[in-house]
């Protein structure tokens, strides 16, 4: 099969043309076949006369082997990357794509033909990226390696893919670098996975800190890993003096510790606690008192890894009640106690309040007058008409002061009482009765009253493990609303999302200012505290004391707001109740027809109504202060006056 074009060559060169480098198979005595690389001379006598031809050859048979080898791992390596299901692709030393696998172009959408010879940072990267991008690959050409690059790609139809990168130097047979081949692993997905997950931490993050609750996390060791802005305000200590530390033996007093680490211990275990008290020891020594969820903390695989803590500090709220039971103790004690009769009816007319002085002037026991209908049981029939309109005067929320009422006792005998009458009101300001305070004329007996009762929910305490929730996206519109804002607001989640929370949750008065309170969180600035009522059907609900941040996604971008609140609704109310105590008491005290006075434990006057300037002539800003029995009692009476106060 070789023998034409091996003479070929050789009548060639008899004719005095040479060849060069003509590759010829020789057979050796064994049969094996031999490659070798000839030049063929032509051989010339003295005379330059043809004489015959040299031959000299080079036996190249293992450099064909060699070759052979290479050439059919290139093809594999070429059917690997062209067949692999990595994007693949590969740019010469000026940048220009020499490879682009199959992969590559089903991804992004380009043809190899409409990639090889292109520059591949100035046709397939985005501007913002390319300085980056152009680093790798010129590292990468200077022999030096970079594996794991975030590669942003952008496909023909603008689709954005992130595809992770090992970039390696390509190397000639000489070892020169002639280029670069990027072998890629498209994480796109897994990219937006990891980017929603970071978000998700990221606005928990925020939550944690930003809350308008205490919220502080321990490990399984109970030292501190979390303490939020609320916990670090409250108790005076910092984050960076709180992490670490053992939150039972360093904050908790030693008489809660046993407790405390109880229900911790417990949380530990999956036993949570809700509305557990918490007594919090603040940097000043100071006492706060915290309504705790304590709820387990779990890993990715569900093992629980500490215990947080989602409190509200009820230390102002603790107090208020206490004073508001005092105030209401102390009413209940005046009118019981006082020295005037005072009594009480409901709506309907029946007895509900008639103390010892109405006993004492009456002749009815308590037991004997409670539920029974005043005018028609203790008023003599000729006066019940007018008794009963001023009663009803009271009852529609008209005062009535000085009314002479004709009292008849057990005995039969008239009394003439001087009333004040009162409505008496609910918590919700609607009138539940009259109360009556008088003056038995008929003997002239001036007496003392005051009367008031405090709403049944001043020792109700605010009963919330967590604090109300809700998020807008950047319309405004209902992205959040968890289960302790449906129960304050009266809206369910399916009724809330979606909807615009300033449309449709907001009244027409505060919609500018919870409107800009948003735009201002949607342009990245914070608002620590406002207040926003809660309404439905014309009827408010509650009022939260709120804290507006910006909610932001995985790109850092703003999509909308997170709104963490506290409800201060009761606080409100009862904050109004105690200023309707007070006021109610001074105008008790200062209208009453008998004298009132008090002392404080010096014995100083601290009380001086109009009645007893009227009576004694001393006006009240001349008795406030005095000594009481040193000032306004004769010589021979002192001690015995001094006895009693003391």
């Amino acid at each position: 099969e070789f023998q034409q074009s091996v003479n070929e060559v050789l009548s060639l060169a008899l004719m005095g043309k040479e060849t060069a480098n003509f590759e010829i198979a020789l057979f050796t005595k064994n049969g094996e076949r031999r490659e070798v690389l000839i030049n063929a001379t032509t051989r010339r006598g003295p005379n330059g006369e043809v004489k015959g031809v040299i031959g000299v050859g080079q036996d190249i048979t293992q450099i064909r082997e060699i070759t052979s080898e290479q050439m059919r791992i290139a093809d594999d390596l070429s059917r690997l990357i062209e067949s692999a299901n990595a994007p693949i692709f590969g740019v010469d030393l000026n940048g220009q794509v020499t490879e682009w696998n199959r992969k590559a172009a089903d991804m992004l959408g380009y043809s190899k033909v409409e990639t090889l010879g292109k520059n591949f940072v100035q046709n397939f990267i985005q501007p913002e990226d390319r300085a980056s991008v152009h680093n790798v690959l010129k590292k990468a050409l200077t022999g030096e390696e970079t594996a794991n690059y975030e590669l942003p790609l952008i496909s023909k139809h603008g689709k954005r893919y992130t595809v992770l990168l090992n970039a390696t130097p390509r190397r000639d047979g000489k070892g020169h670098v002639m280029g670069v081949v990027g072998v890629g692993q498209d994480i796109t997905e897994l990219d937006k996975v990891m980017g929603e997950s970071k978000r998700v931490a990221d606005d928990l993050t925020r939550l944690i800190e930003t809350a308008n609750a205490p919220i502080f996390g321990i490990d399984r060791d109970g030292r501190v890993s979390e303490w939020n802005r609320k916990t670090a305000e409250i108790t005076g200590f910092s984050k960076s003096e709180a992490m670490g530390k053992s939150l039972v033996n360093t904050f908790i007093h030693l008489d809660h510790r046993a407790s405390v680490s109880d229900v911790l211990t417990r949380a530990l275990f999956g036993d949570e606690s809700s509305n557990y008290e918490l007594p919090l020891f603040t940097k000043a020594g100071e006492q706060r008192d915290i309504l705790l969820n304590a709820t387990a903390r779990r890993d990715a695989k569900g093992d629980i890894i500490g215990v947080v803590g989602v409190g509200q500090d009820i230390t102002e709220f603790k107090k208020a009640s206490e004073r508001a039971q005092r105030i209401a103790d102390d009413l209940t004690r005046l009118i019981e106690t006082a020295n005037a009769p005072i009594f009480g009816i409901d709506t309907q007319g029946n007895v509900t309040e008639w103390n010892k002085k109405a006993t004492e002037v009456s002749g009815y026991s308590k037991a004997e007058t409670m539920g029974k209908h005043l005018v028609n049981t203790f008023i003599h029939l000729e006066f019940r008409s007018s008794v009963s309109e001023v009663l009803q005067n009271a009852l529609m929320g008209r005062d009535q002061a000085n009314f002479e009422l004709p009292l008849f006792t057990k005995g039969g005998k008239r009394r003439e009482i001087l009333l004040n009458a009162t409505p008496r009101r609910g918590d919700d300001g609607s009138i539940i009765g009259v109360l009556g305070v008088g003056q038995d004329i008929t003997e002239l007996n001036q007496q003392r009253t005051e009367a008031l009762r405090i709403a049944d929910d001043l020792g109700r305490i605010i009963e919330t493990a967590n604090a109300p929730i809700f998020g807008v996206d950047i319309h405004g519109h209902v992205t959040e609303w968890n289960l302790k804002l449906a129960d304050l607001s009266q809206f369910s989640c399916e009724q809330a999302v979606g909807k615009s929370l300033v449309s449709n949750f907001v009244t027409e008065d505060l919609r500018a200012s919870i409107g800009h309170v948003l735009l201002k969180a949607l342009n990245g600035e914070h608002t620590p505290s406002f207040e926003l009522p809660l309404v439905k059907d014309g009827e408010q609900k509650a009022v939260l004391l709120l804290n507006a941040a910006t909610r932001r996604g995985q790109n850092n971008e703003v999509i909308g707001v997170i709104c963490v609140g506290q409800d201060i609704t009761q606080i409100n109310a009862m904050a109004a109740e105690q200023q309707r105590i007070a006021d109610d008491l001074a105008r008790l005290i200062d209208s009453a027809n008998a004298p009132i006075f008090g002392v404080d434990p010096n014995g100083m006057v601290t009380e001086w109504n109009r009645k007893a300037a009227d009576m004694l002539g001393y006006p009240k800003e001349d008795a406030i202060g005095k000594n009481m029995v040193q000032s306004f009692i004769e010589p021979e009476n002192r001690q015995s006056v001094h006895e009693i106060l003391a």
